[in-house]
């Protein structure tokens, strides 16, 4: 079967051109630093806090809680997925329901379960849930429910710095998840820490639609996978891909800004006046 470079971006997470975000390549590792100054971060969840897009998401989250009939219902929810996805490390996965209720209903202590086939941030998604033994009243227990809408928080307040400085969001997480990686699959399974590998070391995203092996290599041969567990590493392949990623978003900015008819009449205009 044959796969698109799109198909496998949907997949697996990988950067897609056309989208954009200010801040430059000089102004990715201050960004960082402030992001991680203490208090910023839970300034920006409070302020999330009142988000009126951010309050709907998690009231519709709540109410087909409610509603659902059966633990499988639930788990394709789209107004559950929204927020579940994200909040367990798996957002760009809301729309692969069938994929979602299976890997999140299956045992994570079993290693040939689904989720452990699909890797750690599946299995600890799982583990976190506990679905597999709890059914429905275990998703709608109120201690989780909280946790779960608290970490949707979070991941909606970084998300927004990816406004000010492009890969700010992948960036803190990462630093925060690496060490968790205890092989290369663990990397290429997780959307966020394969995008920062990937983009740190200089490595393309047509590459993911080689052989998970040939990815393996491809990544092993630049990185020792060890280095995940040394936080003074880990925090320059952050700053790294921030680097790179300001400048992939100046180039695809630059990119739209001369397909742009008003700017190319513009550019026209300037230059019949000189």
């Amino acid at each position: 079967m044959n796969i698109t470079l799109s198909q496998v971006q949907a997949l697996f997470g990988v950067s897609s051109s056309g989208g954009t975000a200010s801040g430059s390549a000089a102004q990715a590792i201050p960004a960082l630093r402030r992001a991680m100054a203490d208090g910023a971060e839970a300034k920006g969840i409070a302020r999330e806090k009142k988000d009126p897009v951010t309050l709907s998401a998690l009231a519709q989250f709540r109410t087909a809680l409610d509603k659902a009939e059966t633990i499988e219902k639930a788990l394709q929810d789209p107004r559950i997925l929204n927020v579940l996805m994200p909040a367990l490390g798996l957002a760009g996965q809301e729309s692969n329901a069938g994929l979602v209720r299976r890997a999140l209903m299956s045992n994570p202590a079993d290693e040939k379960g689904l989720a452990a086939q699909l890797g750690t941030a599946w299995q600890n998604a799982s583990a976190t849930l506990g679905v597999h033994a709890t059914g429905l009243e275990g998703l709608r227990d109120a201690t989780l429910v909280e946790a779960m809408s608290n970490a949707y928080l979070k991941y909606q307040y970084r998300t927004g710095l990816d406004e000010q400085q492009a890969g700010l969001s992948d960036a803190l997480y990462f630093l925060e998840s690496a060490a968790q990686a205890t092989d290369v699959y663990d990397v290429l399974g997780n959307a966020v820490m394969r995008r920062v590998v990937t983009g740190a070391l200089g490595l393309p995203d047509a590459m993911a639609i080689q052989a998970v092996e040939t990815q393996g290599r491809a990544v092993t041969s630049r990185l020792k996978l060890e280095s995940l567990q040394d936080d003074r590493a880990v925090r320059k392949l952050a700053e790294r891909y921030l680097i790179a990623a300001a400048n992939t978003a100046a180039a695809e900015a630059g990119a739209s800004s001369a397909g742009d008819p008003m700017s190319m009449i513009t550019a026209l205009s300037v230059q019949i006046r000189t």
